[in-house]
């Protein structure tokens, strides 16, 4: 008898051991407290809808490329789009609230960037809706319902649209367009920016099931200047699930020279789609983007987390476009929505190796801004081009006076010059090589090649710069800025062998003589002055990778044992952990590496979807310069991947001890398949 109980209780363990197993696909919040909840985005590489924890809510509505001067720091900002996926719901007369639901649940569908809410409304109805920032339309959303009637039921349901806050000179508009073969009903929004530089519009309709006719019949209310709504009113019978839906569009005077008549014509687009073809076109472009994938045996919470990570990188940028993301990507106003090296080293590699056509806008996006940093250098009495620290729409630096980065934190340019140079690398493509990458290739070095003092062989000193380390304010050469200087010059003076053009002969001269110093026993210094102080973030170990300035074995280690020990456990991102993670896996030592991939991510975790912060503790999630980091860690630590003059190749790296496999499907042009044991 005992030993029965033993075994019941075994499989008992097991099989509860198996549903707490973490679906590689699919966070789920069974348990939702408002008062500890950070909402996860589903976004298209365009428009980002946050969740919320009240029902039929959500956060926000961010538009990439949608700036203006507004709040803190005299600088451009993000704005906040019409909430047009916001709606209230009747039942019986009774309006849904969290405070008269039972059940709440909410997941996020990664596979198909699909994010689902139930809950059951007493003994009248259960009810379920998903929404979708579809993939194939940038600027369209949509919101899926059903509702089941556990008894014969009347609902009223309204869309609402309201302004955010900083906007103005609303206007609002209701048009009823009848076909005879469908009737469009419009709730549309209009305003200005606060400085009136942009005009934001969106507009939405309900999309019904039934035959043209005996649809439900749709009524308008003003409310306020702000606010207004429209709804209708349906009989459901016990035991039937009725559905309907909501699509809307929203776009700005950034993206299209007419926004109020195209933010209508793309509703009406989606409406004559229809729910069936706008979702299976959608997941049909989240089935593209998943053929490039990162599959873990072993760790199913790792995975899932991975995924996670790949995801947030697939949202927040899109093909075709010349945007690149912010530090926060769609998921809020994080950093006023700026572009910093995050992008550039940080975030581009990882879409670099699985989707260069991706990478391709990010690179594109300092294309179009290059005589602005042209300009820049002009003004900081430089040559070539001087990339801002922080970019928005316009590429003029737009970093608050009072951070010493914007003036300092030279070494963006040579990151701009990386991530141009590593674009031809990975696609060899010459043409573009020569008509994008050179131009800014050549005018970054010449920037390099002026702002170095000439103090003697050896001594081209890069003097007065914010580290990469941004604690290490208006210091001497620099590690990360001198050697990803040199790299500059030696990439610029490689692309020109490469198309045939003549060289600056002065780049191999100056990047001879940029010193990177040392310690007495080897290791590298940070900086001149540096003493063995605590370090916000990766500086020295940046040299290692991805600038291959240091490629000795024995140094790399010694560097990496150095500064480990120098990186507090508050107050520093995500990245540096990841970089240890992505050498020592290259040094070979698995479950070191593993110990950093860790640590790199799940201090920063937040509640209920384990959405990345920018720190251990921290809750301004979602911080996709961290997932950048961590992805480019699994390719090019675990997966031991490398970018090469002549392409992507593979060098010797250890996977942790309990990872069975490690699988990147979907590499680079031709798409190639690498298994890790």
């Amino acid at each position: 008898m005992k030993k029965l109980i033993l075994i019941i209780t075994c499989i008992s363990a097991c099989l509860s051991s198996y549903s707490q197993t973490p679906d590689g696909w699919i966070i789920k919040a069974d348990h939702i407290d408002p008062a500890n909840y950070y909402g996860i985005t589903v976004a298209n590489g365009m428009i980002g809808i946050v969740s919320s924890p009240e029902p039929f809510k959500v956060k926000n509505v961010v538009l990439a490329g949608a700036y203006d001067l507004y709040g803190r720091g005299r600088v451009s900002n993000f704005l906040n789009s019409f909430n047009l996926l916001n709606m209230y719901l009747e039942i019986d007369g009774k309006r849904i609230e969290a405070g008269n639901i039972t059940n709440f649940k909410q997941q996020l569908d990664m596979q198909h960037a699909a994010f689902t809410t139930t809950f059951d409304y007493g003994d009248a109805a259960s009810v379920k809706y998903t929404y979708y920032s579809l993939r194939h339309l940038p600027f369209t959303v949509l919101m899926d319902i059903s509702i089941t009637a556990k008894k014969a039921i009347t609902i009223t349901a309204a869309s609402i649209m309201e302004a955010p806050d900083a906007l103005k000179d609303v206007q609002n508009y209701y048009n009823e367009i009848d076909r005879p073969h469908v009737t469009v009903s419009l709730l549309t929004s209009t305003a200005k920016s606060p400085t009136g530089k942009l005009q934001l519009c969106a507009s939405n309709t309900f999309l019904f099931n039934e035959l043209h006719g005996q649809e439900p019949r749709v009524i308008h209310e003003m409310w306020d200047n702000n606010m207004h709504l429209m709804k209708f009113t349906k009989a459901i019978p016990a035991g039937q699930t009725w559905q309907y839906a909501v699509a809307g569009s929203s776009i700005t005077s950034a993206h299209d020279a007419d926004p109020l008549n195209q933010a209508e014509r793309l509703t009406m687009f989606a409406k004559l789609e229809g729910r069936e073809r706008l979702i299976k076109y959608h997941e049909q472009a989240w089935d593209e983007l998943w053929k490039s994938d990162i599959k873990i045996e072993g760790d199913p919470q790792a995975q899932q987390d991975v995924h996670s990570m790949l995801y947030h990188l697939y949202s927040f940028s899109r093909e075709g476009t010349a945007y690149s993301p912010s530090p926060m990507g769609l998921s809020g106003l994080g950093y006023n929505g700026h572009v910093f090296w995050d992008a550039d080293l940080w975030m581009y590699p990882a879409l670099l190796v699985l989707h260069p056509e991706i990478a391709k806008s990010l690179v594109e996006y300092r294309f179009q801004r290059l005589a602005v940093a042209k300009q820049n250098a002009f003004s900081h009495g430089y040559k070539g081009a001087m990339f801002p620290w922080e970019s928005a729409d316009s590429g003029v630096e737009e970093t608050p006076v009072w951070a010493l980065s914007g003036p300092f934190e030279h070494h963006i340019t040579a990151c701009v010059a990386l991530a141009a140079w590593n674009y031809y690398c990975v696609t060899q493509d010459k043409q573009w090589l020569l008509e994008k990458g050179w131009p800014i290739l050549s005018a970054t070095a010449d920037f390099w090649a002026s702002r170095v003092e000439r103090n003697g062989p050896g001594h081209y000193d890069i003097k007065d710069v914010v580290a990469a380390d941004e604690w290490a304010e208006n210091v001497d050469n620099d590690a990360f800025t001198n050697a990803a200087a040199k790299a500059n010059l030696q990439n610029a003076a490689a692309a020109a062998k490469l198309l045939g053009l003549n060289a600056n002969a002065d780049w191999a001269l100056v990047a001879q003589n940029i010193p990177i110093a040392k310690f007495d026993d080897g290791v590298t210094k940070e900086f001149d002055t540096y003493k063995g102080e605590g370090i916000k973030q990766a500086d020295v170990n940046l040299l290692a990778y991805p600038l291959k300035t240091i490629t000795d074995a024995a140094r790399v280690k010694k560097d990496l044992e150095y500064y480990e020990t120098r990186v507090p456990n508050q107050g520093t991102p995500a990245m540096t952990q990841a970089i240890f993670t992505l050498l020592y896996a290259r040094l070979g030592n698995g479950d070191k590496a593993y110990h950093f991939f860790k640590d790199a991510y799940e201090p920063n975790l937040n509640p209920p979807f384990r959405v990345i912060a920018e720190t251990k503790g921290g809750t301004n999630p979602y911080f996709a310069t961290g997932a950048g980091g961590i992805i480019q860690s699994l390719l090019m630590g675990f997966g031991g991947l490398d970018i090469t003059p002549t392409g992507i190749t593979q060098v010797k790296s250890k996977l942790p001890s309990n990872w069975k496999s490690l699988t990147i499907t979907g590499v680079g042009v031709e798409k190639k398949t690498y298994v890790i044991k």
